[in-house]
């Protein structure tokens, strides 16, 4: 055959035919095999509207997901409380940004987190008002909410009653600044992006108090395939591990900071764990979880929250780490568990000369007041024997200072770490006495329920492994001499 046959012009054509065709199917083949709807609201810089189109880091990292899986990136913009309630109605539909909490969780699937949010009390910048409680804020007369927002079913949760309502951000700053509303709750991006648009800068307002941190994810409707949720999560940890969500970040949210696979939390509760002069959290929980960290080259920051946020966040989050937490009965079924990493007494302590005698659980029962913290493991052991004179707050310097002032009658407290508080606070340890002992408890590494069972044999492997070497002996020796 000659070559002048191999490569006539109709064979040409035939060939070149054949393969436009098999690229047509092969295009075919490849689109997602899954139509969303995807929702999201005007919530800047997580995402909003600019000339037409959406944005922000949200958006952003969603059409990439989009690209690589070559889904179409179309967005429907609606208000809060409308793309809510449709995203639960329409089988395909996907809502975002939305904070995942106790009342959302069994309502939507979840992919994420892709960002945190830390929630503050603002009030205007010469509102005098003091908030050295949350419990303060529910004596004002006006807290300005958005109706469905996360932050409003907390408020709603913790028992509320002066909320007022607002259409969007920018009604709930200016009704701040002009005195109609106390307090308005918002993160430090919405707030700076919201007082912009007012033509005001972040200047007018002050952070009052922190509420809370909340994890930020993609809410999915309960129809829509667990498969494909799965795929939307492996894209997600891609783009974490790639360092494009951290561009994200710093693009939309001037941090470098944001959510990791693993989430790592801890409370302020030295000697165990707190946060030093330096800003870095240390304490000897915090060194044992750092050791294995390292020893399986996992590079998580280490955040530090209130013990109830942290336990909630916990409870319902995926690939969450909390520490340290007493494993109680309470508690057995609601984590997993590493450890123990160590073991503590807990007292009902009072003051020292207060004349106050503590010689059973029933002498406890019949005080007028006995303080506890929010979440720990003694306040819900107490709640669970039918205590009801607990005063409970979440920080226990606070409950420190009220058995001090005698607001409360006993404070129920480990003696690992009563001593260092008290020293915050100005007081020392023959201040109290130890006045009956609640219990003895193993204190260990929690992670959420559904950790990966691999994690949770690494970490508990690299314990082990380090009791044997000597490496756990030296830190108890560092911490507790």
């Amino acid at each position: 055959m000659s070559m002048k046959s191999i490569f006539s012009p109709t064979r040409f054509l035939f060939l070149a035919a054949i393969f436009l065709f098999s690229q047509c199917d092969k295009e075919i083949d490849h689109k997602y095999d899954f139509t969303f709807h995807f929702i999201t609201e005007n919530y800047e810089p997580l995402n909003f509207t600019d000339n037409g189109r959406v944005t922000g880091l949200a958006p952003d990292l969603l059409a990439e997901i989009c690209k690589s899986l070559n889904i179409p990136f179309d967005v429907e913009v609606l208000p809060w409380s409308e793309g809510y309630n449709l995203a639960q109605e329409k089988d395909n539909a996907v809502l975002f940004s939305t904070v995942l909490n106790a009342d959302r969780k069994n309502l939507f699937k979840w992919a994420g987190p892709i960002a945190s949010m830390e929630w503050y009390f603002y009030a205007e910048a010469q509102n005098p008002v003091v908030l050295q409680s949350i419990d303060d804020a529910r004596k004002l007369d006006a807290i300005g909410v958005i109706q469905d927002y996360s932050i409003e079913q907390y408020l709603v949760d913790q028992g509320f009653t002066n909320l007022v309502y607002c259409t969007d951000h920018q009604d709930g700053f200016e009704k701040l600044l002009s005195g109609e509303i106390d307090l308005y709750p918002s993160d430090r991006a919405t707030a700076k992006s919201a007082l912009q648009a007012l033509n005001h800068s972040l200047y007018r307002v002050v952070e009052k108090r922190p509420i809370r941190t909340e994890m930020i994810y993609f809410a999915f409707n309960k129809m829509v395939p667990d498969e494909v949720v799965a795929d939307i999560q492996r894209e997600i940890d891609r783009l974490k591990d790639i360092g494009f969500l951290r561009t994200l970040s710093r693009k939309y949210l001037n941090t470098s900071d944001y959510p990791g696979t693993l989430q790592v939390y801890t409370e302020d509760y030295p000697p165990l764990t707190f946060m030093n002069k330096y800003g870095e959290i240390t304490g000897f929980g915090s060194d044992v979880v750092y050791e294995i960290m390292d020893r399986n080259n996992v590079f998580a920051n280490i955040k530090l929250s209130t013990w109830s946020n942290g336990y909630e966040l916990a409870l319902h989050n995926p690939n969450f780490c909390l520490f340290t937490m007493d494993r109680t009965e309470i508690r057995e079924d609601l984590f997993q568990w590493v450890g123990p990493i160590g073991t503590n007494a807990t007292y009902f302590y009072t003051r020292a000369g207060s004349g106050i005698v503590i010689s059973s659980m029933s002498d406890a029962m019949n005080l007028n007041a006995v303080g506890t913290v929010s979440s720990w493991y003694s306040d819900q052991y107490l709640r669970d024997l039918g205590f009801t004179n607990l005063v409970s707050e979440n920080e226990p310097g606070i409950m420190t200072r009220m058995l001090m002032e005698g607001e409360v009658d006993a404070f129920v407290c480990s003696a690992v770490t009563f001593p260092t508080i008290l020293k915050d606070q100005g007081f020392t340890y023959d201040q109290v006495s130890e006045a009956f002992t609640l219990m003895s408890s193993d204190f260990y590494i929690a992670f959420s329920k559904n950790t990966s069972a691999t994690t949770i044999n690494q970490w508990q492997s690299s314990l082990e492994t380090m009791k044997l070497d000597g490496t756990y002996s030296d830190i108890h020796q560092k911490w507790f001499p």
